[in-house]
Parts: structure tokens; sequence; C-alpha cells
């Protein structure tokens, strides 16, 4: 083989390559928190619009999930449009979400029954470009990257979403994961 042809695949594979080692050229917008000491540690400072997020709390309590739920919806605030919220459980405590400035009537409530009928209405809010976040509450961090390897060429994990929008997959436990972590 010619060295021109060996040249020419290492370079299609660069930017592939920058983009797995999370160094990758095409910069994407940011929110930025306005925090200084957050913005400075994170790429380009703050959090990359069109990208997926997950959040958890930091214990496996309800509180933990609510906090969680709660950083979401503050975010979620700060973009424009309507957010999609896709929950298991009518849980979702619309003045809480008021007071992290989400205004109830841009919340567009998605009830499902189990976590992979939340993660199909994730995946399909995600498509949507009016949307200024999505939010999906599972019960377990991970659900994502069960989705990625499954995924096929034909269905791109997560797919293609709005540049200006967030994606946020919150860790909230269920009753009964919180009854069994309290018996630990």
């Amino acid at each position: 083989m010619e060295t021109s042809v060996h040249i020419a695949t290492v370079e299609a594979l660069r930017e592939p390559i920058r983009c797995l080692e999370g160094r990758a050229t095409h910069q994407r917008a940011v929110l930025p928190f306005g925090i200084k000491a957050i913005d400075e540690r994170l790429p380009g400072g703050g959090l990359a619009l069109g990208a997926l997020h997950e959040v958890a709390g930091g214990g496996n309590g309800a509180v933990d999930g609510a906090a969680a739920a709660l950083f979401a919806g503050g975010i979620a605030a700060r973009t424009r449009g309507h957010v999609s919220w896709c929950v298991t459980r009518q849980d979702l405590f619309a003045p809480a979400l008021a007071a992290a400035g989400l205004a109830p009537d841009r919340v567009i409530y998605v009830e499902a029954g189990d976590d992979k009928a939340v993660l199909a209405c994730f995946e399909e809010a995600l498509r949507h470009s009016k949307l200024g976040a999505i939010v999906a509450e599972v019960s377990r961090l991970g659900l994502a990257a069960d989705l990625k390897a499954a995924e096929d060429e034909s269905n791109p994990w997560p797919p293609k979403m709005a540049d200006h929008a967030f994606g946020f997959l919150c860790w909230s436990p269920t009753s009964q994961e919180v009854e069994k972590s309290g018996k630990e």
C-alpha cells in the first residue's frame, strides 16, 4: 500500500479519537453556572448543550433522588422552550421545581409505567428540537450505557438532539430501593 493511503486513514481517524478522549475540536455551546470555581473545571466553561448528562444525588435515598431532580430542574429552568419530564410515578413536586426556577407551565409531564418506558419517552423527546431540556427519572444510572450497547447504525443512542437542549438522566430510587438501602 502507498504511504499516502495510510496517512489519509490516520487523518480520518484523528477526530473520532479526539472525541473518544474528550478532546474533540468540535466546540459545543455551553451553559455556564456563573461560578468560576465550577465553570473553570468544566470543559468549555459550562455544561455542554446538545448533550446527554447523568445526574445523581450523594446516596441512594429519596432525598438524594430529589436533590438530583432539583439540580436538573434548576439547569432546565435556564434553557429556552418547554421541558419534557419523564417519570414512572406521579411524585414530581411542581412547587419545588418552581422554587428551583422552573415554571410549571413550561413542564410537559410524562408518566410511564417503568424505566424502559421512561427511556422510550425520553428518547422520543430528544428528537424534538423545540424542547429546552428533557429529563428522565430512572431507578438506576448506567441505563444510557445499556442503551448505547444495544444501538445499531439505524438506531443510534442517544439520538441527535437540538444543539440548544439538555438531556438529563436522573437517578431516583424507587420506594422499594429506599426501604432496602435502609436495611443494609
